[in-house]
């Protein structure tokens, strides 16, 4: 693999460096890097300058916004986002239904709803788990009723993050309760999650956040014009935006920037005689994540250069797998360097330092990576039977 940038890539790429450094706010980019939580118009407003500048979703078709990029730029516009810590553009709308709506969605449904996705006018939110459908997806039980020119939904979503921000829900549902395999009776929906008969509700997190929620439906009427592509087909959009989101969530750039962090804060921690960066099992620890960054990274570059026709790859599995599970690594290595500062939280007043009372929390929540977008058990028996055909 050529690993050297050409003359053009790297025009390319100082570009990027440029808007990402200059346009975004700085005080937005320095509450990513130091892992605080971003409001909701922070969110908006990164997104929305993203899109003037046509970088808020470069992977969807020409015609609705997308770039006629190379798998280098492709690549490089995400990787530099990451390392500048720009937030990315929302997931929810950019990597997931977007494009299931621009690859199997009616022309009429693309006029409609690519462009306010793209712009962010539309806040999306993801309703695929239930409390009993999780891992397994296809064992979802919301049922959609057709009822005239409507359908009637019924049902419970668990763990959908952001909803409480959300303005319209994506959301697969049971219309054939009677077909031959659970994965064939679903479909995929578009409804407000204003519509009457939806009820969201918080879930508390163990690190103290709000982030993802409960959404109950009760007989909630959803136009029937708002199913994407063909009734009982949700399966196959749902897996063609699982292999987007499990490549979207490697995370290398982030990863990067938290390491970089890690290794600036054990420079100014005292151990023995010298830091703890200087520390010669602490430095091994930081080379051998590192450079199982760097193989992960190579991985991800093959995995760009050999996806076509909009069809999931099966390796992106590996790189949800290894991706989530560096991530959680990188915060690993921040809560040792904080050791005891990391107990106390939110307390103000004391010698613990700001960042050392994040680290626990950024762990704690970090053990999400490992479940989300398919555990990693999931992601293990589909690299065993697609790629090891096991």
């Amino acid at each position: 693999m050529k690993l050297s940038l050409s003359p053009d890539d790297v025009a390319f790429r100082d570009e990027l460096r440029k808007i990402y450094r200059t346009e975004i706010p700085a005080d937005i980019r320095e509450r990513v890097r130091n892992g605080r939580e971003l409001s909701r118009d922070d969110i908006v407003t990164a997104h929305k300058i993203l899109n003037d500048h046509g970088l808020a979703v470069p992977n969807w078709p020409v015609e609705w916004g997308g770039k006629d990029w190379t798998p280098m730029q492709r690549h490089l516009w995400q990787d530099e986002m990451q390392l500048a810590s720009v937030p990315e553009p929302l997931t929810f709308n950019a990597q997931m239904v977007g494009p299931v709506i621009a690859h199997f969605g009616s022309q009429e449904l693309k006029e409609r709803f690519l462009p306010p996705t793209a712009a962010l006018d539309i806040w999306w939110c993801q309703g695929f788990s239930e409390p009993d459908a999780g891992s397994d997806l296809a064992s979802l039980r919301t049922t959609a009723v057709r009822d005239g020119d409507s359908y009637i939904v019924n049902g419970q979503k668990i763990w959908t993050t952001l909803a409480q921000y959300a303005d319209w829900i994506f959301c697969l549902v049971r219309t054939d309760p009677n077909a031959p395999k659970k994965q064939a009776g679903i479909s995929f929906l578009l409804f407000d999650v204003k519509s009457p008969g939806v009820t969201i509700r918080p879930i508390k997190l163990i690190d103290g956040g709000y982030e993802v929620n409960e959404v109950f439906f009760e007989n909630v009427r959803v136009p029937a014009d708002q199913l994407v592509g063909e009734e009982n087909m949700g399966w196959t959009y749902a897996k063609f935006l699982l292999g987007n989101e499990r490549t979207g969530i490697t995370g290398v750039g982030r990863t990067k920037v938290k390491i970089g962090v890690a290794k600036q804060y054990a420079a100014q921690t005292k151990s023995g005689s010298g830091t703890l960066l200087e520390d010669p099992v602490f430095a091994a620890r930081v080379a051998e994540l590192e450079n199982e960054l760097l193989a992960l990274e190579l991985t991800q570059l093959r995995v760009v250069s050999n996806s076509s026709d909009g069809k999931p790859n099966p390796a992106s599995s590996v790189l949800k797998l290894r991706g989530s599970e560096l991530q959680q690594a990188a915060t690993e290595l921040l809560l040792d360097i904080a050791g005891p500062d990391a107990i106390p939280v939110e307390a103000d007043d004391i010698a613990s330092p700001g960042w050392a009372q994040r680290s626990g929390p950024a762990y704690l929540n970090y053990r999400k990576t490992t479940i989300y977008g398919g555990s990693s058990e999931v992601q293990r028996t589909i690299i065993a039977s697609t790629i090891l055909g096991l």
